[in-house]
């Protein structure tokens, strides 16, 4: 169990997208559930503080590290120069707080904050939205690798540009070794898709992974009343692994057979009134220590 690094993402108790999940839930509660429960890592959520200095302190206090940030890239809808220097500003405080890792997903287009169908609204690149996206990820990439030593990894993520297989598959594809991959299990189950397919095609590039779960009948119902996805979240889209329908299994004997050393974020956006942050926190670390 110890070569495994295990890390949780702060949605759970407070969420960025929907404020009101969690408002009532402080920082303090937030990192003493993680390390009560046993976590070492986490990423970045809207209660930290901003100056690196102070989080660090906090997280210090609990055996706790940054080893990633969600970074939104608009290489398709805003000058290059911007999402560099918006970049470089994260990578400054990343790299002080002893990350490798950064998280980027195009916004241009998304629908993930928008009330309207999560499957049937999002944005669908062009050949040339294809190429001016493949440009620019990889300049991002080579400023924060050469400059700050951190990874740039791509989140694939619902609502997006990139939510397919097949749309991960062309980033790869075209890409080159400053484009990593954020493999998100829970993300490419919803889209419906055969997520080992993409682990066994391209581990070699998976530098950060994120572990969630999902409930089938809620996403069949957001299908259905073409609902958004942050409606999804609300009615219970997503859950901790060991507690929805996803086979972790699988997933955890590529993760060994790869040899991946990597962390493993624990990352599930839910209604901590519905769900509590620590009980769930608990159950997803009992299951995964039960299958790795």
């Amino acid at each position: 169990m110890e070569e495994f690094k295990l890390g949780i993402a702060p949605i759970g108790w407070t969420n960025d997208d929907m404020p009101d999940l969690g408002a009532d839930i402080s920082l303090e509660q937030c990192v003493d559930d993680m390390a009560k429960a046993g976590y070492k890592g986490t990423e970045i959520g809207n209660k930290y503080p901003k100056e690196p200095r102070k989080l660090k302190e906090e997280l210090d206090k609990r055996g706790l590290k940054v080893v990633n940030a969600w970074f939104s890239t608009f290489v398709l809808s805003k000058i290059m120069s911007e999402n560099l220097s918006a970049l470089r500003e994260l990578c400054a405080k990343l790299s002080i707080l002893g990350a490798t890792k950064v998280g980027v997903s195009e916004q241009t287009g998304s629908v993930q904050g928008q009330p309207v169908s999560v499957f049937k609204e999002r944005k669908i690149l062009t050949s040339g939205d294809w190429e001016r996206l493949f440009n620019g990820l990889e300049d991002l990439g080579q400023m924060t690798k050469e400059e700050f030593d951190i990874d740039l990894v791509y989140h694939h993520h619902m609502g997006t540009v990139v939510q397919t297989a097949k749309e991960t598959e062309i980033l790869m594809d075209n890409t080159n070794e400053f484009v990593g991959l954020l493999f998100d299990v829970g993300h490419f189950a919803y889209a419906g898709e055969d997520y080992m397919s993409i682990f066994n095609k391209y581990h070699e590039r998976i530098k950060h992974i994120h572990l969630k779960d999902i409930r089938k009948e809620i996403v069949q119902k957001v299908i259905d009343e073409d609902l958004s996805f942050l409606e999804g979240v609300r009615l219970g889209t997503f859950t901790v692994p060991g507690d929805g329908d996803i086979d972790f299994v699988p997933v955890v004997e590529a993760i060994k057979k790869y040899n991946y050393n990597g962390w493993l974020l624990v990352e599930a956006e839910q209604d901590p009134a519905k769900a509590n942050p620590l009980e769930y926190a608990k159950k997803a670390m009992k299951y995964l220590k039960s299958i790795l």
